[in-house]
């Protein structure tokens, strides 16, 4: 009786009833279905009603969307493929700013954070080197443009930081001299440069000098190649989320965003493995940005049992290992006290020996001997102040959480963009846009990157063709990654060929990798100084040169 009925009322009503599909053309009257929703939708995307059908068409016109009774001409197509491409390249660009936003905070957090201990540090010299007397008071400028040469290196000049601190102490060493010699006694170039020659092997200074420059160097190595990290990976943001999106991806957007509206199922979410597939279809470049990504960032890769690829997240850790990065800024006026202080204790025999090596003065003085007291007080204490150790620990902590969040951020980009478009509900999965009905999504979703799109059964790709400027970037990570391991070893590392800074202009950082090597109204280039060691290579360069012009006039 029931099976009776039923046929009773399908011949009775037709195909046409409610709930039997939007594909159906006509009403319950016979009539063809009202587009009013649709023109009301499309005038309200900013476009006209000119060739806005009003009652549904027969779609064998549709290039994109399903073919069947539809709401939308061949121009509308068009123009709604062009508007889901170019919203979701919004949202892409949007999502991009974000993380550009992010990396910029945590830049200019760090960089607030280095340059506060840089301008601390510079600020106790008068305290800490008021005591050595004239060897301070009389070369201020010696020490400042240590620190005006630190700064600099920091920012991005292309200063060589071992050379910069070398020189220091030769200056440093001429001066401690002067200052030792009689007032009038008058010391030439020649003599000074033999003086500093010495510097190597008596090592006036005692173990300081060395030890300051390689813990100063691995500080501001690491420092410069955190920020500059920061910076490559806000600009990579930048240009990735730039790049346009396919024609193939053009199409498949406007299959799952636009195609439901011309088919009357306007309140049809698209289903999500569908929308996956779209997306990491569209995507699949920028997916491949992922390994290198995480290699930058921070996701330790086991590439063999005694390996492993050094990234941001091991730079800010590096910071607080001891000695952390607050007490080696603060203590190198401390350092300077303690070296200056050994080279007042031997002086006389350091005076003895340079007079053996390069001659007596025509009047000789040692000028007024620093006090008992001035050379054994002590320099300032080589830990930081509690409060100094909590903020480091603290700014180690919001970095590293920070930037954490941001490991996955390529391949979960299409995830985020589809929690914008597709069902959120499982109960959906047969009420859900599978690009052709209302119905369930039955192929599987893709894996992540081009090479896993082969199978794509919603974007069309050629697997063969990555896309050029994500290669660039690609690369760029990778160089970045590499700066970054030598930088934890104590590298010094050339950022001429980085990318811009992401905190704009006023940074400071150097953007072209033109920066001046010399110190802006420092001491003079060392033109005339030879420097222990170079003249056997000099003398063995004259040797290799000569050697064959003498056998050539032999044989003549």
């Amino acid at each position: 009786m029931f099976l009776s009925w039923t046929l009773v009322v399908w011949v009775c009503l037709g195909p046409g009833v409610p709930g039997s599909g939007a594909a159906n053309s006509t009403s319950l009257n016979g009539k063809a279905r009202s587009c009013s929703d649709l023109r009301q939708f499309y005038t309200g995307k900013g476009f006209t009603l000119n060739g806005v059908p009003r009652e549904e068409m027969s779609g064998e016109h549709l290039r994109m969307c399903p073919q069947g009774p539809t709401c939308c001409t061949g121009p509308m197509e068009d123009g709604l493929a062009r508007l889901g491409t170019q919203e979701t390249q919004d949202l892409i660009r949007e999502a991009g700013r974000s993380l550009q936003a992010a990396l910029n905070a945590l830049y200019r957090s760090f960089d607030s954070y280095f340059m506060d201990l840089h301008a601390k540090s510079e600020r106790s010299l008068p305290a800490t080197l008021s005591p050595l007397g004239a060897v301070y008071s009389q070369n201020m400028r010696l020490y400042t443009d240590l620190y005006a040469d630190l700064r600099r290196y920091y920012r991005g000049s292309a200063l060589n930081l071992d050379e910069t601190i070398s020189e220091f102490w030769f200056r440093l060493l001429e001066a401690a001299f002067k200052n030792a010699a009689a007032a009038k006694t008058s010391l030439s170039e020649e003599y000074l440069e033999c003086v500093a020659k010495q510097r190597e092997v008596l090592r006036p200074f005692g173990e300081a000098p060395r030890d300051m420059k390689a813990k100063v160097t691995r500080a501001f190595v690491t420092a410069r190649s955190f920020a500059q990290g920061l910076s490559v990976a806000g600009e990579v943001v930048k240009k990735v989320s730039q790049v346009t999106l396919s024609p193939e991806c053009e199409r498949a957007l406007m299959k799952l965003v636009y195609c439901p509206h011309c088919r009357g199922l306007a309140s049809v979410k698209p289903c999500p493995n569908y929308c996956s597939n779209v997306m990491k279809g569209c995507l699949a470049n920028q997916a491949d940005l992922d390994a290198e990504w995480q290699n930058l960032i921070g996701q330790e890769v086991i590439v063999c049992p005694l390996c492993r690829i050094d990234t941001l997240l091991q730079v800010a850790s590096s910071f607080s290992t001891e000695p952390s990065v607050d007490v080696v800024l603060s203590s190198i006026p401390a350092r300077i006290f303690e070296a200056v202080g050994y080279l007042q204790d031997s002086m006389d025999t350091f005076t003895a020996k340079v007079y053996q090596m390069c001659g007596t003065l025509d009047e000789s003085g040692t000028g007024s001997p620093p006090s008992q007291e001035q050379q054994r007080k002590k320099g300032a204490s080589l830990t930081a102040s509690p409060t100094a150790g909590l903020r480091l620990e603290m700014q180690v902590s919001d970095l590293s959480s920070k930037l954490r969040e941001m490991q996955q951020y390529w391949v979960q980009l299409p995830a985020a963009l589809c929690s914008k478009l597709a069902s959120s509900s499982s109960s959906s999965q047969d009420k859900c846009w599978n690009g052709m009905a209302k119905a369930r999504y039955l192929p599987e979703v893709m894996g992540d990157g081009l090479a896993n799109q082969i199978n794509n059964p919603e974007v069309d790709l050629d697997i063969t063709k990555p896309d050029m400027t994500i290669r660039q970037q690609i690369m760029q990570l990778k160089m970045m990654s590499n700066r970054l391991k030598n930088a934890l070893d104590g590298n010094d590392v050339d950022f001429q060929d980085a990318s811009d800074d992401i905190s704009g202009s006023g940074s400071g950082m150097c953007q072209t990798g033109h920066c001046a090597r010399s110190r802006p109204g420092g001491y003079p280039p060392d033109n005339n100084r030879v420097r222990a060691g170079t003249e056997p290579q000099s003398r063995l360069y004259r040797i290799l040169i000569l050697f064959p012009l003498a056998v050539l006039l032999l044989l003549r």
